[in-house]
């Protein structure tokens, strides 16, 4: 059973900050240039990026000028759909826990869990790459 408490795994957290990343460069991008601005494994990054690639986030090119592009304008790529591009979806359960039987009356964890998930879902939601642009980061 899985839970629905987020988890900002590495994986997505290379994803949002490569995605801002290459909107704020307004153009090409490639994997050494996002690997070297934010110390992370370049593999790790080519890996990253071909996932944000299948699943149509951005385009790319091959070739010592290549790399990789927003396919969509910044104000359309918000970033629940970058961390539910690495992430999966997150889920919607009445248990926090995601079981189909508990025995008590009431949640043990009251509604902790599903408030702080949901909190977190609509901070990704309403959070786009343009927002990002707009505030100077």
């Amino acid at each position: 059973m899985s839970n629905k408490i987020f988890n900002l795994s590495e994986a997505a957290s290379i994803a949002i900050h490569s995605m801002v990343f290459i909107a704020k460069n307004e153009g090409m991008t490639n994997v050494v240039q996002i690997a070297k601005e934010f110390s992370f494994s370049k593999h790790h990054v080519a890996k990253i990026m071909q996932r944000l690639n299948k699943v149509g986030m951005v385009g790319s090119n091959r070739g010592p000028s290549g790399g990789f592009f927003l396919i969509k304008e910044p104000k359309d790529i918000c970033l629940l759909d970058i961390y539910e591009a690495i992430e999966g979806r997150l889920p919607d359960y009445d248990c926090p826990m995601g079981y189909d039987h508990c025995p008590f009356n009431k949640c043990l964890l009251g509604t902790i869990v599903n408030d702080m998930t949901a909190q977190f879902k609509d901070y990704l939601e309403v959070k786009t790459l343009q927002f990002f642009l707009d505030n100077g980061y």
